[in-house]
């Protein structure tokens, strides 16, 4: 090998380059390091409806790590994220020292089985909430569903200027609503849309000038429906 010039000069040149990445690595490792790079300043890009402006600066004060290179963007927005009310997050750099971060708040749509709210994604969130709101129900992975099931039904009723205050789907996946009005609407299992149909078709003619009166209709039969004054205990009606 010593007696081929242009080996040792390629081993040489090789050796070399890898000491200069080294030292250069080494270098740029320390520079970033530097107290010449702190982060000064959080800019949020839309100031925030719901979300606690005390829980953004403990996020900020507890779990902001580093300097303006070496702060973890995925750590940051993973812990914006456990914010109630903040659905989703991006956090960018801002050179020399800032960072943006963008919120986005669950607008809420409903309460999900008394305990918890959905948004109108469909998506289950915990948060507290004094907004009064329709009320859902359904098995776990039925908010999706419901959330969908509840704005096509209440497209139907819109004519008839009544709302939903409340949407129940079964385990047997029957639907139930309760209108504003109080007016509980059996749907059942089977065709819900053409039910509501139904009775939307005929409300004006027959239901309307009963309506403070009727409490509980069942739309489960073939061909029309049953109408009960209050007092009439549901539950114990045909099912499907």
């Amino acid at each position: 090998m010593w007696d081929k010039p242009h080996l040792l000069r390629m081993i040489s040149s090789t050796l070399f380059g890898i000491s200069f990445a080294l030292v250069l690595y080494g270098a740029l490792h320390y520079t970033l390091r530097l107290p010449v790079f702190p982060l000064r300043a959080l800019q949020l890009s839309a100031a925030p409806q719901r979300v606690d402006t005390a829980q953004i600066e403990a996020v900020v004060r507890n779990e902001l790590r580093g300097n303006f290179f070496t702060v973890d963007l995925e750590s940051t927005r993973h812990a914006f994220e456990k914010l109630p009310w903040v659905r989703k997050v991006s956090v960018r750099r801002h050179f020399p020292w800032r960072l943006e971060v963008s919120l986005e708040e669950h607008v809420a749509l409903a309460h999900w089985n008394g305990t918890e709210l959905i948004n109108t994604h469909g998506e289950i969130f915990t948060a507290s909430s004094n907004q009064v709101l329709p009320k859902f129900f359904g098995q776990p992975d039925s908010a999706a569903e419901v959330t969908q099931t509840y704005k096509t039904f209440g497209e139907q009723l819109a004519p008839l200027h009544q709302e939903i205050a409340q949407i129940s789907l079964s385990p047997r996946h029957a639907w139930q609503l309760r209108l504003g009005s109080g007016m509980v609407l059996e749907l059942g299992h089977e065709q819900p849309q053409q039910r509501l149909a139904r009775f939307v078709a005929v409300y004006p003619y027959s239901m309307a000038p009963m309506q403070r009166t009727v409490s509980y209709v069942d739309l489960r039969y073939q061909n029309g429906f049953a109408a009960y004054l209050p007092g009439y205990t549901a539950g114990k009606n045909k099912q499907g």
